[in-house]
C-alpha cells in the first residue's frame, strides 16, 4: 500500500514540475434585468509554485523507499 502511495506522490511531483498550472474559461452573468441576460467569458488561471512539486516528488520518493516489502 505504501508503494503504491509513494508512487502516485512521485507521478504527481513530477507533473507539478512540468506544469505549472492551467487555465480555463468560465461563463459569468454581467447583466441579468428579467428576461435580458448578457453573460461574458472571463479567462481563469489556477498555479502553484514549483517547489511545491518538488516537496511532493521528495516525500514520495522517501514513502517508496521507507515502504516494506512483503
Amino acid at each position: 500500500m505504501n508503494k503504491t502511495v509513494g508512487l502516485v506522490l512521485i507521478i504527481v511531483g513530477i507533473a507539478m514540475l512540468v506544469w505549472t498550472g492551467f487555465s480555463y474559461t468560465k461563463r459569468e452573468k454581467v447583466v441579468d434585468a428579467g428576461p435580458i441576460q448578457i453573460s461574458a467569458d472571463k479567462e481563469k488561471s489556477v498555479n502553484w509554485p514549483p517547489y511545491a512539486g518538488g516537496i511532493i516528488l521528495v516525500a514520495g520518493v522517501i514513502v517508496f523507499v521507507t515502504s516494506k516489502k512483503k
